[in-house]
């Protein structure tokens, strides 16, 4: 027996209902399409294939100031990321770049003390080129003979152990311009710049001796320049409209100074590692940018460093300068942008240190970490992280290289050179292969 449903209400409610969400749907459509003919017709954005290039730049901002126009093939404004190599400087322009903020032992999140700035003029500093900063220098994509002159607050290794890779790791780097130091002397001669960087090119001997008559090694001068460390905002520097000072610092024993640079009407300091003291008070007030240690607090150091009570103490806040003496040093000095420096910068280490130093300064402040960017301008200071590109290259040289002066070349003894295996059937191929594509007539010796 068939059996047949008879319609209930419910069904015919149903059909209504249906055709009630078809007349909304249309209704819809047509005004979607109206807007979208209204904005063609009035010359509106259009599609991402009728754009010129020019147009693929960013588009701009909507009638609704949160919600961004922009090309799906443009460019990013304003980013907060610095790209080194790519971002010019105006000519009224100071850029500062942290290569190194940890403490005395590098680690890889940072290393020692180095900070480069860089002028509109096209001039370069580097101050202090701690233990672990030369491949950061490297990161930064300046050709070596623009980076030709470091400053030197103390001689600590954490402030310049470095050098030595810098110095002779930039023969090889294309630098072919002498590198200048400048560092201040000690209390007695043995404790100065001078007789430092003279037993440490002595001490470097055999690796000069491989490499001065191999390549060009123009870059491999070293020029030394030592001035007294009691000075007090001498000169030590002029040049093209840039005036270094420098003015005693307190650490550890006599010969440490902190630098005052000054180009264009801006003023930056480099305070190196000094204990709070008169003539950093004195000197840096007012300053544009002012750098200073902000040492780990003793409380930290005992906990994670496992310094002991009186060890902390006398290191953090007497040897160094603390947090909290930090922020008395920036609230007498009044810069218009205070960055801290020389401490662990972890996720539990600096919320600890910022609490610290609010308790004296209120002011702009940066606790710095590697690869920290600050632009300064007239207007404003702009802070941003740099990107790390770690498989950097170096730059091109310069200048047109040399050949070797052979004349320097050390000589293998007839012993190490009778072990030489030449497997001539590969290597005359390498050695021709060069000849053929760049026009010598190199020969294998040895």
């Amino acid at each position: 027996m068939d059996v047949v449903a008879a319609a209930s209400p419910s069904f015919f409610l149903s059909k209504i209902r249906h055709q009630i969400m078809r007349i909304r749907l249309t209704i819809i459509a047509v005004f979607v399409a109206g807007i979208a003919i209204g904005v063609l017709l009035t010359g509106g954005v259009g599609t991402a294939a009728t754009l010129s290039a020019a147009q693929a730049q960013t588009i701009g901002e909507s009638q609704n100031p949160s919600v961004a126009r922009r090309s799906p093939v443009g460019t990013v404004p304003d980013r907060d990321t610095y790209f080194p190599g790519t971002e010019p400087l105006d000519p009224d322009e100071m850029r500062i770049t942290a290569l190194g903020t940890g403490q005395p032992s590098s680690r890889p999140k940072q290393a020692a003390a180095c900070f480069l700035v860089e002028l509109g003029n096209g001039d370069k500093f580097l101050f202090d080129i701690g233990a672990g900063s030369h491949e950061r220098i490297a990161a930064q994509k300046i050709p070596y003979d623009y980076i030709d002159k470091v400053f030197i607050s103390h001689l600590h290794v954490d402030h310049f152990g470095d050098l030595a890779s810098f110095w002779l790791g930039g023969t090889v780097m294309n630098r072919l311009t002498p590198l200048r130091i400048w560092g201040p002397s000690g209390s007695e001669e043995k404790y100065g710049t001078r007789y430092c960087l003279e037993r440490l090119q002595e001490a470097y001997t055999w690796d000069v001796a491989t490499r001065s008559g191999f390549v060009d090694f123009r870059g491999g001068v070293l020029e030394i320049n030592e001035f007294d460390y009691l000075g007090m905002n001498d000169v030590i520097f002029s040049e093209n409209g840039v005036v270094i000072r420098s003015i005693p610092a307190i650490h550890a024993i006599d010969g440490s100074v902190s630098f005052i640079l000054e180009w264009n009407g801006y003023k930056f300091v480099y305070g190196g590692d000094t204990a709070p003291n008169q003539w950093f008070i004195e000197h840096a007030k007012d300053a544009d940018f002012t750098i200073h240690e902000c040492f780990l607090t003793p409380m930290l150091m005992i906990e994670k460093q496992g310094f002991t009570p009186s060890e902390a103490l006398i290191v953090s806040t007497i040897a160094h300068t603390s947090p909290e003496q930090f922020g008395k040093v920036m609230s007498a000095v009044k810069p218009r942008h205070a960055v801290g420096y020389h401490f662990y910068n972890d996720y539990d280490t600096q919320p600890e240190t910022l609490r610290r130093v609010r308790k004296t300064y209120d002011g702009p402040l940066s606790l710095a970490m590697d690869y920290m960017v600050w632009n300064v301008t007239r207007d404003e200071i702009k802070v941003r992280m740099a990107a790390k590109d770690e498989e950097v290259w170096p730059s091109p040289a310069l200048k047109q290289k040399r050949p070797p002066d052979t004349s320097k070349m050390v000589p293998m003894s007839d012993f190490i050179r009778s072990g030489w295996e030449r497997y001539p059937d590969v290597l005359l191929p390498i050695w021709d292969e060069v000849n053929q594509k760049y026009g010598t007539d190199l020969k294998p010796e040895m």
